[in-house]
């Protein structure tokens, strides 16, 4: 049962990350370098996460955890990066501006302030999908946590 949650959560991963670097794309987010950063990041997990999906290994499954706690950073660097264009537009157009009303007129502005808490989203759900992944197990008390673990859940 727990597999097939695993799987689900998988092409919930692979599904995600095309259609957010597709987004991406069609809304030509590459004027600068930092812009770049989640075309890239997106890309890559595309490539890893249909080869743990499809041939998972210890290795394989060891990156896309690595590469999704990129992807929270980098949701983390692009919420700042949205939220201090937004403020230095605001600002140009009102300098007077301050408080809640900044605040508000912030996380309404030209760029969507909060879109980048989608790289949180995927890279949470990868984590997740990871979780005490098959492939990471190496042990024999590993082995034989998993098997009590699957008997308990199909009971």
């Amino acid at each position: 049962m727990i597999e097939i949650w695993r799987r689900l959560a998988f092409y919930l991963l692979l599904f995600a990350t095309l259609g957010t670097g597709v987004e991406l794309i069609f809304l030509e987010h590459f004027e600068d370098p930092w812009q770049w950063a989640p075309i890239a990041l997106l890309g890559v997990g595309l490539v890893l996460g249909a080869t743990v999906a499809l041939r998972p290994s210890r290795p394989a499954v060891r990156a896309l955890q690595l590469l999704m706690m990129g992807y929270l950073l980098s949701g983390g660097v692009g919420l700042y990066l949205h939220l201090k264009a937004n403020v230095e537009f605001e600002l140009e157009l009102r300098p007077t501006m301050a408080n809640a009303e900044l605040i508000l007129e912030t996380l309404k502005g030209a760029i969507p302030a909060l879109a980048p808490g989608v790289m949180v989203q995927i890279g949470l759900l990868g984590l997740l999908a990871c979780f005490r992944h098959p492939a990471l197990m190496t042990t024999h008390t590993d082995l034989k946590r998993k098997a009590a673990e699957n008997q308990l859940l199909e009971r």
